[in-house]
């Protein structure tokens, strides 16, 4: 009992060791989300544009579609918006966004200087929705298949490497689905 005793702090230390050594592997990026699987949360919220314009999760149409969200104070946000104004452009996702803790002046201001790529922005002010949705901060971007069911979580910036990696091959696969069925 004495000899277990001494070794305790060894084992413990070498434990942690291995849980700390395995965190070095993994992706910070890949955020585990319960809503993977799931359908959009409802929600009803006014529109950035408009704040007598309410939406739902309903009026997110569209084959496949990024809900990417954003703000102002995000200087991340500001370093991935040219890149979501090409994806926009390709017509091959609907892009909606979600203005998160924000305040609806300067993001309009925003839209209007740097270019608009979103069907429309969810006015987030209190951070509901993205409570619900398990954001952590922006940029976050989900993407949602035709049948409302989020299909990816990413945290991070959107640019074209990223594109190529983590988002085009799953909206091949959403799309060879959709075809299939």
């Amino acid at each position: 009992m004495n000899k277990l005793i001494r070794l305790l702090p060894l084992i413990v230390c070498l434990a942690l060791g291995g849980v700390l050594y395995q965190g070095l592997f993994l992706n910070p990026q890949e955020l585990p989300s319960a809503l993977v699987g799931k359908k959009l949360p409802d929600f009803e919220l006014s529109t950035l544009k408009n704040a007598g314009e309410t939406v739902n999760a309903g009026d997110l149409k569209g084959k496949v579609k990024l809900l990417n969200v954003w703000a102002t104070w995000c200087p991340s946000c500001r370093y991935e918006h040219p890149y979501l104004l090409e994806i926009a452009k390709s017509d091959r996702v609907a892009v909606f966004g979600l203005n998160y803790k924000d305040e609806r002046g300067p993001a309009n201001q925003w839209l209007q200087q740097l270019g608009d790529p979103y069907v429309f922005s969810i006015f987030d002010q209190q951070g509901t929705l993205g409570l619900d949705l398990g954001v952590y901060g922006a940029p976050e971007t989900f993407v949602i298949d035709g049948e409302g069911v989020i299909r990816k979580r990413f945290a991070g910036v959107i640019d074209a490497r990223v594109w190529q990696s983590e988002f085009l091959p799953l909206i091949e696969q959403i799309e060879a689905e959709q075809q299939g069925s």
